[in-house]
């Protein structure tokens, strides 16, 4: 068995090498990882200490010749609690970061500019992390047998191919799972256009061997006709199969994948233990 390679131990000349080429020479911290054999984590890190530091640029401002000093001016941070207790303002911190281009990085390097001797970066993701656990809760839904069936097509394809033609066409693999007891049905189909829609409905039906109270289904155009979350508008192809076997239609929310999640874990199964194992084969047709 082949010996772990060790890592190599970095120090205050690692320190002086990675200002020299980032402020001198001006390399990008990959450049400066592959130069000096170090991963680019401890390279950021690096950089990010001397930047507290106030080294910014190179070469060193005077009495900067002694390593010793340099390593106590550059990690004198370490295990020192803050200064400044003083929280930012989450709500503030979670409305900012939704903006284009602004990231947790700027909002931190921000609030110490207000707060110098405040939290570090790490405390600074971890309780921002903690603000949104508290506010974003979610729901928990508890399924009732017989109560819902959940149906969604699944995201990845499988190549058809035309024995004749040769035309490979991407047939649409077709998931349904009930709610409570997620038993699983899945089928390929040749689109997702009306027709298919009912059809792959109605095989899911006679699969389960019943009919739920409702069908939660995403807002596909073929069933959907006007995707409101009070007021959806169903097609009438699609109406017409909901009142022949007395059931309702429950189209999710837009963007909402936590609506139907049953259905969402479904697919996940469906595609790594179906799709995946047939990956090399090739289909000429459904049978």
């Amino acid at each position: 068995m082949p010996r772990r390679k060790q890592t190599r131990r970095t120090d205050v000349k690692d320190m002086r090498s990675i200002l020299r080429l980032t402020y001198d020479q001006g390399l990008s911290v990959r450049a400066v990882s592959e130069r000096l054999k170090l991963s680019k984590t401890t390279v950021s890190t690096y950089l990010l200490r001397a930047r507290e530091a106030g080294l910014t640029g190179w070469p060193l401002p005077a009495g900067y010749d002694d390593d010793a000093a340099i390593e106590r001016l550059v990690f004198r941070r370490v295990g020192r609690p803050p200064q400044d207790l003083g929280e930012p303002d989450w709500p503030v911190v979670a409305r900012e970061i939704k903006r284009k281009g602004v990231t947790l990085v700027l909002l931190w390097q921000e609030y110490r500019a207000a707060h110098p001797n405040g939290y570090g970066y790490t405390w600074f993701c971890d309780r921002f992390l903690s603000f949104q656990r508290r506010t974003h809760v979610s729901f928990r839904n508890r399924h009732e047998a017989g109560a819902v069936l959940q149906t969604d097509y699944a995201g990845q394809t499988v190549p058809l191919i035309d024995p004749v033609t040769g035309v490979i066409t991407q047939a649409q693999i077709f998931v349904a799972v009930l709610g409570a007891s997620s038993f699983t049905f899945a089928m390929a189909s040749l689109s997702q256009q009306l027709p298919d829609w009912i059809d792959a409905q109605c095989r899911a039906l006679a699969f389960v061997g019943g009919v739920p109270r409702a069908i939660v289904c995403d807002n596909l155009k073929a069933g959907v006709a006007k995707a409101l979350w009070f007021e959806p508008t169903l097609s009438a192809t699609f109406a017409a199969m909901a009142e022949h076997y007395d059931t309702t239609i429950l189209p999710t929310r837009s963007r909402r994948p936590r609506d139907k999640g049953k259905v969402e874990g479904a697919v996940l199964i469906v595609e790594r233990w179906i799709l995946a194992r047939l990956r090399n084969r090739r289909f000429l047709g459904f049978e």
